[in-house]
């Protein structure tokens, strides 16, 4: 039997192949270049010929699951206008290689446009106005976002959890009980900010000084400044707080989350007494053309950022035992909170990723709205969470 050989191709072939591709990639960032995001800039792909959609679809994984896509790819690609939009997305999936190493970008934790079950914007009726509440309007479409069914979902009295883990769990795990508890003496609480210079869109004449797209240093902007009203809230009701202002995505945004652990590290092991650690961010999303909207729900006649509790387990390989203590703290803060702000919260996300939430039992990841809203929206939810989260722990206490 005679076996043919493939031959090689000549070093010519090689160099020529190799200057096409580079053609290729050239043309595609051209035509992409003035495309805000990845759904945009596979329109304008569309637009121009099926061989460049087929090859970025590739490279993005058709651009429906952003859990797919290889971090050397998202990097390599994040350094291209094409995907503006998802910046932050390409931003965590380098700082969870360099950390949790599992997962990467995630639509729940700054990510855009998270695949999974549907949901739909709706019409909420306002609450009880009670004290008038007066937020200047900037510009950015509003979307109150809800499932539209519960397949898909793990769901529990009110609340729904999309469960994007390795991990798998159902009803019968929220007995209404969860592990965490507040210390008698000493400081109980620890906010921390991973991603601390994320920002929001201002209304006009409001602006702030930009770091990078949707972000800035300037505290009194950005999620210190949401983290700062969750603090003197949860002072109001009685509880002791420590709220960490220091930004660990600035000046890199690689490797944020090494150095948000080490920081709530320090002051657990100084403070022993913390049992709730929360790490204060915001989302960004975007509709099916890649604009920017808002998260919102109708509170006391104005809108209220909607809120996502983001929760880790050791889905990829990372210690974290006891994740699920983690997640039936968020099951019952947003239950208390769906009873009187029906769609204030999104559904609860649990990922592979640990975000540091190993470190305690009372740890939660909160993004508090997306780019899109307003700061005056997140600084409405953080005192709605706030008031939520330390109910939930004093009836614990109380009745220990």
């Amino acid at each position: 039997m005679t076996i043919k050989r493939r031959s090689r191709p000549s070093p010519r072939r090689r160099q020529i192949a190799a200057l096409l591709v580079s053609a290729g990639v050239l043309w595609t960032v051209a035509v992409t270049a003035a495309s805000p995001t990845a759904q945009a800039a596979l329109q304008a792909l569309g637009r121009q010929g099926d061989v460049a959609l087929a090859i970025l679809r590739h490279q993005l994984a058709d651009g429906r699951e952003l859990d797919a896509v290889p971090a050397s790819v998202a990097l390599a690609i994040g350094q291209s206008p094409l995907l503006l939009g998802g910046r932050e997305a390409v931003g965590e999936l380098r700082g969870q290689d360099e950390t949790d190493t599992d997962e990467g970008a995630d639509g729940g934790e700054d990510g855009q446009n998270e695949a999974g079950p549907p949901t739909i914007p709706i019409q909420e009726e306002a609450a009880d106005p009670g004290t008038p509440l007066i937020f200047a309007d900037n510009g950015v479409p509003a979307r109150t976002l809800v499932p539209t069914t519960t397949e898909g979902y793990v769901v529990t009295g009110d609340v729904y959890i999309n469960n994007r883990s390795d991990k798998s769990f159902d009803a019968s795990l929220f007995d209404g009980t969860f592990d965490a508890s507040l210390s008698e003496e000493g400081p109980q609480v620890l906010i921390v900010h991973t991603h601390g210079s994320e920002a929001y869109t201002m209304p006009e004449g409001q602006e702030y000084v930009p770091s990078s797209e949707y972000r800035t240093t300037d505290c009194e902007y950005n999620t210190v400044r949401v983290g700062r009203e969750l603090a003197a809230t949860l002072e109001e009701a009685g509880l002791s707080v420590i709220h960490d202002e220091t930004l660990h995505d600035y000046p890199q945004y690689s490797g944020a989350y090494d150095r948000s652990l080490e920081t709530i590290e320090s002051y657990l092991e100084q403070y022993p007494t913390i049992s709730i650690v929360l790490d204060v961010h915001r989302d960004a999303v975007a509709d099916g053309e890649g604009n920017m909207v808002k998260v919102v729900s109708s509170v006391a006649g104005v809108n209220a950022a909607q809120m996502t509790f983001v929760v880790g387990t050791d889905g990829g390989g990372l210690e974290h035992p006891n994740w699920a203590e983690n997640l039936k703290l968020a099951a019952a803060v947003q239950q208390d909170l769906c009873e009187d702000y029906p769609t204030l919260m999104r559904p609860i996300t649990v990922r592979n990723s640990r975000y540091n939430q190993h470190v305690a039992t009372g740890t939660l990841l909160v993004e508090m709205g997306a780019a899109g809203n307003s700061l005056d929206e997140a600084l409405l939810s953080a005192r709605l969470l706030g008031q939520s989260l330390a109910e939930v722990l004093l009836a614990k206490t109380a009745g220990a």
